[in-house]
């Protein structure tokens, strides 16, 4: 579908990277240690008084080459995941590919 998948962490980088030793990751993951990018999404809780304060949320974003954001899912839950066939469909759906 002509478009690359990137993951962001709020991981250190050399977490990462043996996260993706460990689990024969093919996509490229990105370390948001200082969690710069992610509150810039809607990514990241920012309720001071909930116990996950500035904890990463999971979350879904596509954008076109341009970079608009053509997508977005943040789930409330951090084990819930989107099936492949739904990330797919908003690819096509989105116009971004």
């Amino acid at each position: 579908m002509n478009a690359q998948v990137v993951g962001v962490s709020a991981d250190a980088a050399p977490t990462l990277k043996a996260f993706v030793k460990d689990n024969n990751t093919k996509h490229l993951l990105l370390a948001d240690i200082r969690r710069t990018m992610l509150p810039a999404y809607g990514a990241v809780i920012t309720d001071e008084k909930h116990p996950l304060f500035r904890y990463p949320k999971r979350a879904y974003f596509i954008l076109d080459k341009t970079g608009t954001v053509k997508y977005v899912k943040v789930m409330n839950n951090p084990t819930d995941l989107l099936k492949a066939e739904e990330v797919l469909a908003a690819i096509k759906e989105s116009g971004a590919s």
